[in-house]
């Protein structure tokens, strides 16, 4: 019974990895661009990303487990925002419908812990995926302008001798 919820959780393992770097990798391109907004919203999902991992390993390593720390899957080279965030979107969904799934799982081979910790990251899924979402909303109600918008507040920041994060 402990092996399928330690299967289950190395999946979540590797699913979070992916997320990590896709995450930092739009972090990257949006801070490039000037999107000091998106850029820290990407990096703050990533470092949140990062947390989910420490907590599924622990509870693979209670459960007797080896925590495999590869990725489910390769980094997609998105530079367009748009396409950025909608990717972003995509993700947290599926991470919140598989990690449903394997909550029931899990309690159905009364593995109540996992379970619940599943539940909790469900939580997190969903906030991040509407985070992208209003992101999304933001840019179909303001267009182009409203990235601009963030660049223009970047180059404020540094011409009044503040750096950007």
């Amino acid at each position: 019974m402990k092996e399928k919820s330690i299967e289950l959780l190395n999946k979540a393992v590797a699913d979070e990895l992916s997320a990590v770097h896709q995450y930092m990798y739009f972090h990257f391109h949006c801070d490039d661009q000037g999107y000091d907004l998106l850029a820290g919203l990407f990096k703050k999902t990533a470092i949140e990303e990062m947390m989910h991992i420490e907590e599924l390993a622990e509870r693979i390593l209670f459960l007797k487990g080896e925590v495999e720390m590869a990725a489910s899957e390769d980094v997609k080279k998105i530079h367009d925002v748009k396409e950025m965030l909608k990717v972003a979107v995509e993700m947290e969904e599926a991470s919140a419908r598989d990690y449903n799934l394997w909550a029931n799982e899990c309690s159905a081979n009364a593995d109540a812990m996992s379970k619940k910790l599943f539940e909790s990251l469900v939580e997190d899924e969903e906030r991040h995926g509407d985070q992208y979402d209003v992101e999304l909303e933001n840019l179909a109600k303001f267009g182009d302008n409203y990235l601009a918008l963030q660049s223009i507040e970047r180059s404020k920041n540094m011409a009044g001798g503040h750096p950007a994060d």
